[in-house]
């Protein structure tokens, strides 16, 4: 994501829910994500509103988003004044704000590896994510995959609130927890 580079956070956190927002919307599932130098292809099956073949067989549609940089930020200033401060659904693949949800934790985790040439794919509420990392530390550089089972998913969207109020604490705020 070039327009985010250089920030003191690359905010993969926000990108990723604003997409997880639009694939909502759209009724898609069994999602494909892949970073291009500038933006995204988002790919899933999705729903249509009208046209179904009937009320109990609903036809699946293939659906191919490209979604450049001036798009995201689009969808993520969308997202933000969609936003409220109510807390969030229980996650389910079957709700419909789950992607949101998921696409933000796992955005807070590529934010925390410091990754980029995202890649990820979804089915039934499992996630599958190739990462690049860059060598920080003692870890090597090079792609990482990485798995999300729709309990993990499901686990870290139920934490994110207490992180979230650690992390506006600051470290060693009181009541947090040493690592």
């Amino acid at each position: 994501m070039r327009i985010y580079e250089g920030s003191p956070r690359q905010d993969w956190e926000e990108v990723l829910r604003s997409v997880g927002s639009f694939a909502d919307r759209e009724r898609m599932k069994e999602l494909l994500l892949l970073e291009l130098d500038a933006g995204f292809i988002l790919q899933g099956l999705a729903i249509p509103m009208a046209g179904a073949r009937s009320e109990t067989e609903p036809s699946l549609t293939k659906v191919t988003h490209e979604l450049p940089d001036d798009e995201i930020a689009q969808l993520m200033e969308v997202a933000a004044a969609n936003r409220t401060d109510a807390p969030p659904i229980v996650p389910d693949p079957g709700i419909s704000n789950y992607y949101e949800h998921a696409l933000r934790v796992i955005g807070g985790y590529v934010d925390g590896h410091r990754a980029r040439d995202v890649f990820l794919f979804e089915q039934d509420g499992a996630f599958v994510l190739r990462l690049l990392l860059s060598a920080v530390g003692a870890g090597a550089a090079g792609h990482q995959l990485v798995e999300f089972t729709r309990e993990d998913i499901t686990a870290m969207i139920e934490a994110a609130p207490q992180h979230r109020e650690s992390a506006a604490r600051g470290p060693g705020a009181p009541g947090e927890t040493p690592r």
